[in-house]
């Protein structure tokens, strides 16, 4: 299909009288048709992945390069004058993403169709997302996030399905976007919807009537839970979801010939997170509907259903009341009632209950026990889960847990948005690594050639040099492309710790006051949204804003270190930043991460990681060895006997380490508090003081040194340039090719329609 002619059909112009915008138009409407030719019949059984939310990132280069034409546009569009990421900059983001968990499940889609497996996505078409994030009087406001166009990735299906709630019927309609495999299918990601939203109900920033559900249902991703009203709309959304998935499930099955016994031959339904639980309890009521007994629709729906764990933290683990429910999906009570009672009646374990004593429905325990597959996402996650999270389930079902750690598509981290490093690696080993990427162990032969390994300094810096200018043009923000560029980009929560970050900060400024300056500047950068309800987190950002207006304005201290926060941190701002990384920031308090995906976006452009034994990193080390990987901190067997034993005095540490309380007192100082509000800087300093849940104080010291030893060695050029190419070379492990492939082995096992042979690395 030719660029050219779909413009002379739309628009009757040749490409260089075209807008930009009317050449966008014009390629998503050539990318739809390439993308229908590439659809393929559905096999028996398909994986259908529910989830919260995806963060699927701009589309436009991502689909070319998929469907193997990105260089004959590019290069199609610049004889005519046009510059293809002019073009790339029309596109909106899709607000259907938070952070890592919606990140995740769009690399995964990637992968189910690149792989060439039967399998859709199923989620929410919200209209505003999370939130615009915008920084007023150095404090985040929230603003819709509206990206929803006449003309968008979006095709209206005729596809509509009853959602039913207390006292109030609605439709719901089912919109899909086109995921096109690297070189092989297309599959869909199934958004729904309803006609009745009315975004004009939003005022005030994202303030909202969160009772009328005919007309909020699918405004905002995770709207503010801080009051019942809040809550109980979260509710509404996700029986909307599944509700509209299961209806659809069903409906697909019994079209291929399914008599709903033998769904399991049919199905496999991966729930990503708790969220999309409810689908449970609703596929089983929908079975009932149909004629089959109670006892025989609970064994078919748990063949069905597969559950993956996303997180070790207690509080987000989501547990509804269960008069949410009755007021909300009053048909699900009686269903999750005798599913509780089939739990009491076999265990008397009140911690593996569905209902407990308060009267609240855990919805992972009604995972747990009606899914036949539990699995992490990274080994030391499901490790902890199996050994203290979730033992008392492992104790009673071993054989459905199992780890699948997390991976990314390199499609979009290397391939798109650093395309010169994407190239002089398929000039060195060829571009095998592209489909397979293992093969990038081939680059590990160059570790002692000084022209590869300066070829690789020079990429890095042309990346720099690139989001020097970036942030100029977006953000009107100045920084130094010479500096160490120690970037800390992820969602803002207290177990990330971004605020031990903060005291880093903190610290190295007085130092420089004191006389003591770094011998290569540093340029530190966040990236990060707080959810308006989550206020430590709120106030963390302040402090950040407030640090970066007071250091970046001290003419003693701003030519030795910056800091910098980027205001609404998305993919789009990811693509910029994550090239750019010298070192990669992943701090987390030990055992508290699951996984974490930013580590291996940064690794796979040869950023290196300074982190705690947490997460993915742990395999990150394994896999790099200690000379190319900074891990300080407590392990996670001392934070989880620390906390067991509750004997964690964080105002003991302040009190008896100078320095740690010299950092502290500096957030109320004279200097923040010129700049900032006395309320949030107080409030964050006696969290810090009295709490420090996530022990940022333990680790201060540690942290300190590890982060000055990778700041001394970054001056080694050319053995920093080894660091960062062993870190590319080890990073094939995570690409979510392997980790899809894992899934499909272990727990969906659907045909591989295009790579039953060719690809038996990921089948084997």
């Amino acid at each position: 299909m030719n660029l050219q002619n779909v413009l002379n059909s739309k628009y009757d112009k040749s490409i260089a009288d075209c807008s930009n915008e009317e050449i966008y138009y014009g390629l998503l409407d050539m990318v739809k048709a390439m993308a229908k030719d590439k659809e393929k019949i559905d096999g028996k059984k398909k994986v259908y992945y529910i989830s919260a939310e995806f963060l699927i990132g701009k589309l436009l280069s991502n689909n070319l390069i998929n469907l193997g034409i990105y260089d004959q546009v590019k290069d199609e569009l610049a004889k005519n004058g046009k510059d293809i990421c002019a073009v790339e900059d029309v596109e909106p983001e899709p607000s259907l993403g938070n952070g890592g968990l919606g990140r995740l499940a769009a690399c995964f889609l990637d992968s189910i169709a690149t792989l060439g497996l039967n399998g859709d996505g199923i989620g929410i078409n919200y209209h505003y997302g999370l939130f615009k994030q915008k920084f007023v009087d150095n404090l985040q406001t929230e603003e819709p996030n509206g990206w929803i166009e006449e003309q968008s990735w979006l095709t209206k299906t005729d596809k509509t399905y009853t959602v039913s709630f207390r006292g109030l019927n609605i439709t719901s309609r089912m919109y899909d976007i086109d995921v096109t495999g690297y070189d092989s299918t297309t599959n869909k990601l199934h958004l729904f919807d309803i006609e009745t939203v009315d975004e004009s109900i939003v005022e005030n920033g994202i303030d909202f009537d969160k009772t009328d559900i005919e007309k909020n249902l699918t405004l905002f991703l995770y709207p503010d839970d801080s009051d019942d009203a809040g809550r109980l709309l979260r509710v509404y959304q996700q029986y909307f979801m599944v509700s509209s998935g299961a209806q659809l499930i069903l409906d697909e099955c019994t079209a291929k010939g399914c008599d709903l016994y033998d769904l399991p031959d049919y199905a496999v339904i991966q729930i990503n997170d708790t969220h999309p639980t409810m689908v449970i309890p609703e596929l089983i009521r929908l079975l009932c509907e149909r004629g089959i007994e109670m006892d025989d629709a609970i064994d078919i729906v748990s063949r069905t259903c597969a559950y993956t764990n996303h997180t070790i933290l207690a509080e987000a683990l989501e547990k509804w009341p269960i008069d949410y429910l009755k007021k909300a999906v009053p048909q699900l009570v009686p269903i999750i009632e005798i599913l509780d009672d089939r739990v009491r009646r076999k265990y008397d374990n009140e911690k593996v209950a569905i209902i407990d004593r308060d009267d609240r429905v855990h919805m992972a325990h009604i995972c747990i026990h009606h899914s036949f597959s539990v699995n992490g996402v990274a080994s030391l996650h499901t490790d902890i889960l199996k050994e203290n999270e979730l033992n008392n389930f492992y104790e009673i079902y071993p054989e459905k847990f199992n780890n699948k750690t997390n991976g990314i598509t390199f499609r979009r981290w290397l391939l798109h948005c650093n395309p010169e490093l994407a190239e002089f690696i398929s000039s060195l080993i060829g571009d095998g690594y592209k489909k397979n990427a293992d093969e990038l162990q081939k680059l590990a032969e160059f570790v002692n050639d000084e022209k590869v390994l300066n070829e690789l300094l020079r990429i890095k810096q042309n990346r720099k040099n690139e989001l020097r200018d970036y942030l100029r043009k977006t953000q009107g923000l100045e920084i130094n492309p010479e500096s160490i560029y120690d970037i800390q980009i992820k969602r803002l929560h207290e177990y990330k710790r971004q605020q031990l970050n903060a005291l880093y900060i903190i610290h190295k400024y007085l130092e420089i006051k004191a006389g003591k300056k770094p011998s290569t500047p540093i340029t530190a950068i966040f990236g990060a949204k707080a959810a308006p309800a989550y206020i430590i987190a709120q106030d963390i950002i302040h402090l950040i804003l407030c640090l970066q207006q007071v250091i970046n304005n001290d003419p003693e201290v701003s030519p030795y270190l910056k800091v910098i926060m980027v205001e609404n941190y998305n993919v789009t701002n990811a693509e910029h930043l994550i090239p750019a990384c010298d070192i990669s920031e992943q701090i987390s308090l030990a055992s508290k991460e699951a996984s974490g995906t930013g580590n291996m976006k940064f690794m796979l452009n040869g950023a290196v990681t300074l982190g705690t034994e947490d997460g993915a990193n742990v395999e990150i080390h394994e896999l790099v060895g200690d000379d190319n990987i900074y891990i300080f901190g407590d392990s996670s067997e001392t934070v989880v006997k620390r906390y067991a034993a509750g004997n964690y005095n964080a105002s003991s540490y302040y009190e008896n380490d100078e320095d740690i309380k010299a950092a502290v007192d500096f957030i109320t100082g004279e200097k923040l508090m010129a700049v900032g509000s006395e309320e949030h800087l107080t409030r964050l300093q006696k969290e810090l003081i009295g709490k420090d849940w996530f022990m940022t104080f333990p680790d201060f010291h540690d942290y300190l040194q590890k982060k000055e030893q990778a700041f001394k060695d970054y001056e080694n050029r050319l053995e920093w340039a080894k660091k960062m190419l062993i870190n590319i070379s080890k990073v094939g492990y995570f690409s979510s090719d392997r980790t899809i492939a894992e899934y499909n082995k272990d727990i969906w096992h659907l045909e591989c329609w295009e790579y039953m042979n060719s690809r038996k690395i990921f089948l084997s």
